[in-house]
């Protein structure tokens, strides 16, 4: 993904974003579900943030509104070439440092297997069944709790969805806070399916399919 209007995220940013992270998941009915224990919840967040915006650097593309860093946008464009054996070890790095976090920070185990019940609410799995190609994957949208409401999330959305329209492009995203929905329904997503799997938890999958 391309934007003239974005900052692209460079490196030293990724400490300032993943605080950012935990600010505006603090109360995300993902992490709550998963991660119960809300002493743990705060000492393992940052920890879960740092991982994956670290891959996401290698294997994404990750935007801001401004060098404020105010907003995120986090993407993985289907269309564009990646080095194979690079994402794979990646990802496993990834993995394995993230079940270290979850075993050392309740070593009841507890959130460890809740993670591994709620593998299809993280994996993105659901998307297997597009069949496309052609697609662009939100995969967080993030902005400052103390910034929302001045069209932060809007500008983030709307420029994933130009791009999108200039190279005919699906876009998919999967939110778990069902007030979200009605957000995104305001750029021609329509909801796909819900997964409700192992948690009483709801993951609404959303698509945009390619504009004629």
């Amino acid at each position: 993904m391309d934007s003239e209007k974005l900052y692209r995220v460079q490196e030293e940013d990724l400490s300032k974003l993943e605080e950012l992270l935990c600010r505006s998941f603090a109360a995300d009915p993902l992490y709550v579900e998963l991660i119960p224990d809300e002493e743990v919840r705060k000492r393992l967040m940052p920890e879960l943030f740092q991982c994956d915006l670290t891959e996401f650097y290698e294997t994404c593309e990750i935007f801001a509104d401004s060098k404020d860093l105010n907003g995120i946008l986090v993407v993985s464009d289907e269309t564009e070439p990646y080095h194979l054996l690079h994402r794979y070890f990646t990802e496993v790095q990834a993995t394995l440092r993230t079940e270290g976090y979850l075993i050392r920070e309740d070593h009841s185990l507890k959130t460890f297997f809740n993670f591994v019940l709620g593998r299809d609410y993280l994996n993105s799995s659901w998307t297997d069944q597009l069949h496309q190609d052609r697609r662009l994957h939100i995969i967080y949208l993030a902005v400052d709790p103390e910034m929302q409401h001045h069209g932060i999330a809007a500008t983030l959305v709307e420029e994933a969805v130009a791009y999108a329209e200039r190279n005919d492009l699906m876009i998919s995203l999967e939110t778990h806070n069902p007030r979200n929905v009605a957000f995104y329904q305001q750029f021609g997503f329509k909801v796909y399916g819900v997964v409700e799997k192992h948690f009483s938890l709801k993951q609404y999958c959303l698509v945009r399919e390619i504009q004629a």
